[in-house]
């Protein structure tokens, strides 16, 4: 069964609620109701961004209608959650807060950092004698556990807070694109276009709400903050072929220089599955993963430019919205979406029958980790991801399926593809990063093959196949110039080292 707080959701009243957000995007998890007047705070989590964001819509039309003040609070998980962040995603995340921050403050707008965790919530909330708790939604174990530790906190100490939570982060809300865990694309795909058009509308202006008089936020000293949590982070290093922010996102969606609609879509749809052609991909995901842009914005903008070049921009958003969206309805419905016991039956079947099949080659957890295999094709793979912060989609499903032929079973497999995807990826920690391992490794998604050793009747991938695909020592090639190039960097900048690449290397 799903926590507390994926419980059927029950949403704002119809007529009288002034949120601008569809009423099936907001679900009521605790009503209050017993503190009219008091201020409305927004708990940013997942959905990092102040513009086409329907959570802090949702929060401003609340807090509009009741002429209350509006604030944002953001809570920095503790560890052990942020073990499984490096200095390459933290990095990011701070230096985008840091614009966000600067950003809420021109706009009059108080936003609150906390860095002991999300129990610092519902005392910010008690001390303001706020009305409603406005959140957004993660399907992931971390963050719903957090939410239902601070929705109990409440219910205990202030019972008259509201508790909302919108779904920010998917066109079509989570809970409203399907009723339970689709079995694959087909089945999600066609649930999503059905409802499309009543979801995807532009975002209205932000409401007007009165100034804030309350608690002032605390000043944050960002460069101490940053080099605090990255130093105690592992030291991954940053990359910096995308920079943190909402404005940056915008600029590799609709740049005039080198926009992903404006410059490159039209490749997308014959170039996006050629691992030598990395400019044919959108760039985009590090910018959904952190909120800094919204997918409802993406796919707005992909819509008024279909004309130009209908097959591409419907392969990106068939991308965008049913692929992304489907991985987050299977981290929300299964709980155990990291794990061999989260796949379907028939592929927990067919894994364990040959886990005890011979393996030609087995390989350490460091050895992959440090490219050291046969494979001069997946050390390239494993190299990319190192220090580029993002690996080919097309590579990934290859790189995750050796690992599954080159470790002792399955169970290992998945640990090492997750351990190795969340510390190098740039996004990872995230509903499509473990999807795409448990696609590659247990068939998630997918349908039953050719039986064989090791794999059982899960799809198979070899060298040979992605030969026939693409030009390999064109990729390895590419990779080793992005690596030499990163390592020289790396030790010209030491102790404090960030992986530079070329705006022509991304």
């Amino acid at each position: 069964m799903p926590p507390t707080s994926v419980s059927p959701p029950r949403t704002a009243p119809g007529p009288a609620n002034p949120s601008p957000a569809h009423p099936s995007r907001v679900r009521v998890i605790h009503p209050g109701g017993g503190k009219p007047g008091g201020p409305v705070v927004y708990w940013m989590l997942r959905d990092q961004r102040l513009a086409d964001n329907w959570a802090l819509l949702h929060a401003a039309g609340l807090a509009a209608a009741s002429a209350s003040p509006l604030a944002v609070a953001f809570a920095l998980f503790p560890r052990p959650f942020l073990l499984s962040a490096r200095r390459r995603q933290l990095g990011f995340l701070l230096r985008g807060l840091r614009r966000l921050a600067a950003d809420a403050a021109a706009r009059h707008l108080p936003f609150f950092l906390f860095t002991g965790g999300p129990a610092e919530i519902p005392a910010l909330v008690r001390r303001l004698g706020a009305s409603t708790l406005v959140a957004d939604f993660s399907p992931l174990r971390p963050v719903r556990e957090a939410l239902d530790a601070v929705v109990g906190d409440l219910r205990r100490e202030a019972p008259g807070v509201a508790v909302h939570q919108v779904d920010a982060h998917n066109v079509v809300p989570v809970w409203t694109a399907s009723a339970k865990m689709e079995y694959s694309a087909k089945t999600f795909r066609g649930k999503v276009s059905k409802v499309m058009d009543e979801y995807l509308v532009e975002f209205p202006e932000l409401p007007a709400v009165v100034p804030w008089d309350r608690e002032q936020p605390e000043g944050v000293d960002w460069d101490a903050l940053i080099a605090r949590v990255c130093s105690e982070a592992e030291n991954v290093p940053e990359i910096d072929w995308c920079e943190p922010g909402e404005e940056a996102a915008i600029e590799a969606l609709l740049g005039s220089k080198d926009g992903f609609l404006t410059k490159r879509i039209k490749s997308y749809e014959t170039d996006r599955n050629d691992p030598t052609k990395p400019r044919a991909l959108s760039g985009l995901s590090p910018y959904l993963h952190f909120g800094h842009i919204s997918a409802h914005r993406c796919a707005l903008e992909a819509k008024k430019c279909r004309h130009l070049s209908p097959k591409s921009v419907d392969a990106f958003l068939e991308e965008l919205v049913v692929r992304r969206e489907l991985a987050d309805n299977f981290c929300y419905y299964q709980p155990q979406y990291d794990s061999l016991s989260g796949a379907w039956e028939w592929a927990r079947k067919t894994l364990m029958d040959h886990a005890a099949d011979k393996r030609e080659h087995i390989y350490t957890r460091e050895q992959l980790e440090n490219a050291k295999t046969h494979d001069p094709l997946w050390n390239a793979s494993q190299l990319e991801m190192v220090h580029h912060g993002k690996m080919h989609g097309f590579m990934r499903m290859y790189w995750a399926k050796k690992i599954l032929e080159w470790t002792s079973g399955p169970e290992e497999a998945l640990s090492t593809a997750i351990y190795l995807n969340d510390k190098y990826e740039i996004d990872g920690r995230d509903p499509s990063g473990y999807v795409g391992c448990m696609w590659s490794i247990c068939g998630l998604h997918d349908q039953g093959w050719k039986e064989r050793p090791v794999f059982g009747k899960i799809r198979y991938m070899n060298y040979a196949g992605c030969k026939r695909k693409f030009d390999v020592d064109a990729y390895i090639s590419y990779v080793k110039r992005l690596a030499g190039q990163s390592k020289k960097r790396n030790a010209e900048e030491s102790p404090n080292p960030v992986v530079k690449l070329s705006k022509s290397q991304h």
